[in-house]
């Protein structure tokens, strides 16, 4: 499922891309690779890598955010610490970036260095949101996003759900939306995504997918 040592996450607001970058990232750890996460979410004060920072270094993950993240004065102010990340070949590196092409204008200051490193840039789509509920406005989104980033998208992840009240026919119903999708682009699909509620539904998803993320619930908002 892994292919390139730069993984970038985009997506609709809500898609749950940050939930999938921080367990991508945590995975990368239980590999025995050395491993970073970069909050490059410089649109939502919410959802995002830096409310979790504490517990990804706990678990080995270097986590790099903007300056003024999770504080009121939350202003577009990337670290220069970014660039050190492509340098570090030894080191696998996690994007967590905005919503829609909005979110995705900053990686377009990294350009260069993402494509001499070599990248996979996974749109996280959740059919069951109203912008990306049909084909054409999935296809429309990934075109923002490849505009605004100025990098292409190389894989899908289908993260249908609709939270604690997600059921197993659900994803598959998004599943086949997405590869209809997959199929129109040319952009392969590279995993599902599904948050298991027990053991017994982890196993039945490994049966009905065979690239599947497991996820586990890390993002929380302040109140929770």
């Amino acid at each position: 499922m892994i292919d390139k040592r730069i993984n970038i996450f985009t997506g609709h607001f809500g898609s749950g891309k940050t939930e999938i970058s921080v367990n991508f990232a945590a995975n990368l750890i239980k590999e025995g690779l050395k491993t970073a996460i970069v909050d490059l979410d410089i649109v939502n004060p919410y959802f995002r890598t830096a409310v979790v920072q504490k517990k990804m270094e706990k678990a080995g993950v270097r986590v790099i955010v903007p300056r003024y993240a999770n504080t009121n004065v939350d202003i577009p102010a990337l670290p220069a610490e970014i660039n050190s990340l492509f340098e570090d070949k030894s080191l696998w590196v996690v994007f967590d970036t905005g919503g829609d092409d909005i979110g995705a204008k900053a990686l377009g200051r990294y350009k260069s260095e993402i494509v001499e490193n070599g990248y996979d840039m996974y749109v996280v789509v959740n059919t069951n949101r109203p912008f990306t509920d049909t084909k054409e406005k999935i296809i429309k989104m990934i075109s923002d996003i490849e505009e605004a980033s100025r990098l292409r998208a190389t894989k899908l992840v289908n993260n249908t759900h609709l939270l604690g009240e997600t059921k197993i026919d659900q994803i598959i119903k998004g599943n086949e939306l997405v590869m209809e999708v997959s199929e129109s682009i040319g952009i392969p699909v590279g995993f599902t995504a599904y948050m298991p509620k027990n053991s017994d539904d982890a196993e039945i998803m490994r049966q009905d997918f065979d690239k599947i993320l497991l996820l586990d619930k890390m993002i929380k908002l302040p109140w929770e």
